[in-house]
């Protein structure tokens, strides 16, 4: 019975134990979850206020990025505004200059005009004279006709070449003076407006883009990386909205094909960011230096120039970036050397000498954008530096005539240079231009009454016009060459000035029988 008591008494206990362990667990799981939803609570609590902060933060960063990005704007806008007003002054200030041309132009021909009335008003005088004094004579009984008449004409032929003589002086001093004046202005205008188109053409080098995103990149962040290019190459990068395309701008053609070559290896590798452009300028100037020996090395072989010093090869090389008036002047070189040498075979003078003089006659310009002085003075400099043959330095000293020429080989290099630059298609006009200006020019000749036939010769700087003996007079000779000139100014536009040479011939023809 005990036994069965403190049996009952052990489940009871057991059981009231498990019944007070339940409970106790319960309510520590209890406060378990309540701690943990308030710790999820205080979590959710602190990611808001983060994601707030995080949102204000973003809101100030977007709105600085976008005061950037209108101050740089703004900074563009003006700059393109000054820009525009520079450029509206430079076409105000030209419009006026050719304003005033046209007036000093307006003056002159109304001098002209004046000259002649005066000179028509003393031909009526000297005709007044000549009636009077064949009156006198006629009224003097102990002359006879014939007497009366030599001795007018004599006393008529005394004033008339005294006259004469004075007009011809007045009118050639006149004349010289106008023509040193009128030949500035039209030498200042034609270099004026040579140099902008050749500033233009020969400044300017384009790279191509594979797409408009690679602009991004090429600026960098803040244009970090478009402010490393500009500094280390010396050009400057205009990004505008040329699709697919960067402008690089510069006066030296070297460092603008260093720039050329540096971009398009960055846009090949990709990778564009300070360090790298400092690199790929390094590998850049070396593959131009090495190109500048090999332009170099090939002139020297294709001209059969030899025993030129490796630094002179190398200004040669240089010449391959240099143009004048839109011609390259290597290519002018090597053709002046080879026009050279193939005269000074025909006249059998010294083969060697004229091609030889010919490639080096213009080095001086490989170093005229580095060195003060003309390319001729330079070029004399650096070859007696480096112990030229002094008869070569002779014929590029004198190839503009500077000095006179020692040999006939150096007269060659003169007229191998105004060949190679003269002929059509060589410097700036293309053929087709050129043919067309010369059509052009006989075709208004040819429109006169009177004309038989005309033709355009010297390149188009003469015009020769054969008219019609028994349609037009001498005196209309002269009237057709001035109305053929103003023609030709008023509807064609030319370098320097047209020759029109009016030609009147008559022809007596008879036989023999």
């Amino acid at each position: 019975m005990n036994i069965v008591v403190i049996v009952a008494a052990v489940l009871i206990s057991l059981a009231v134990g498990a019944v007070i362990g339940v409970l106790y667990r319960k309510k520590i799981a209890e406060s378990k979850v309540g701690n943990a939803e308030e710790e999820a609570k205080r979590i959710v609590n602190m990611a808001k206020i983060e994601a707030e902060n995080l949102k204000k933060e973003e809101i100030i960063k977007a709105k600085e990025e976008i005061m950037t990005s209108r101050k740089e704007l703004d900074q563009e806008i003006k700059e393109r505004r000054g820009e525009v007003q520079r450029q509206e002054t430079r076409l105000i200030q030209k419009e006026e200059n050719l304003d005033k041309r046209s007036e000093n132009f307006e003056k002159k021909e109304q001098d002209l005009n004046r000259q002649f009335e005066e000179l028509e008003k003393q031909k009526e005088d000297l005709d007044k004279m000549y009636a009077e004094e064949l009156n006198k004579l006629q009224e003097i009984a102990s002359l006879t006709k014939e007497e009366a008449k030599n001795i007018l004409l004599q006393e008529v032929q005394k004033d008339i070449t005294a006259e004469q003589a004075e007009l011809i002086r007045e009118s050639s001093r006149k004349i010289k003076e106008d023509s040193i004046k009128n030949a500035k202005e039209v030498l200042t205008y034609a270099v004026q407006k040579c140099a902008a188109d050749h500033s233009q053409e020969t400044t300017v080098s384009i790279v191509a883009l594979p797409s408009d995103d690679m602009k991004g990149r090429i600026i960098g962040r803040e244009g970090r990386n478009i402010k490393t290019i500009e500094t280390l190459t010396g050009v400057d990068l205009i990004i505008d909205d040329t699709p697919e395309a960067v402008v690089l701008s510069g006066f030296d053609p070297l460092r603008r094909e260093v720039a050329k070559i540096t971009l398009e290896k960055l846009i090949e590798d990709g990778r564009i960011h300070p360090a790298k452009i400092e690199e790929t300028v390094e590998k850049a100037k070396q593959e131009l230096a090495e190109t500048i020996k090999e332009e170099g090395e090939r002139a020297v072989l294709e001209t059969g120039v030899i025993g030129l010093h490796p630094d002179i090869v190398k200004l040669i090389g240089k010449l391959k970036y240099r143009t004048s008036y839109g011609q390259n002047v290597l290519n002018h070189s090597i053709e002046v050397s080879n026009l050279a040498r193939i005269m000074a075979e025909e006249l059998g003078l010294d083969s060697k000498l004229a091609r030889r003089a010919g490639l080096l006659h213009d080095i001086g310009k490989a170093l005229d954008h580095d060195m003060e002085g003309t390319h001729i003075e330079i070029g004399v400099e650096i070859l007696k530096k480096y112990k030229e043959n002094p008869l070569v330095i002779n014929a590029v000293e004198a190839h503009h005539e500077d000095v006179e020429p020692q040999t006939l080989e150096a007269v060659l290099i003169q007229a191998a240079d105004a060949i190679s630059a003269s002929r059509p298609g060589a410097r700036r006009e293309t053929l087709e231009a050129y043919i067309k200006r010369l059509q052009n020019l006989e075709e208004i000749a040819d429109s006169f009454d009177g004309v038989e036939k005309s033709f355009a010769i010297q390149a188009g700087r003469e015009v020769r016009i054969i008219v019609k003996p028994d349609k037009i007079s001498d005196d209309q000779m002269t009237i057709l060459a001035r109305d053929v000139s103003k023609r030709v100014e008023n509807e064609m536009d030319y370098p320097g000035q047209i020759k029109v040479n009016v030609i009147r011939e008559t022809r007596v023809v008879d036989y023999a029988k």
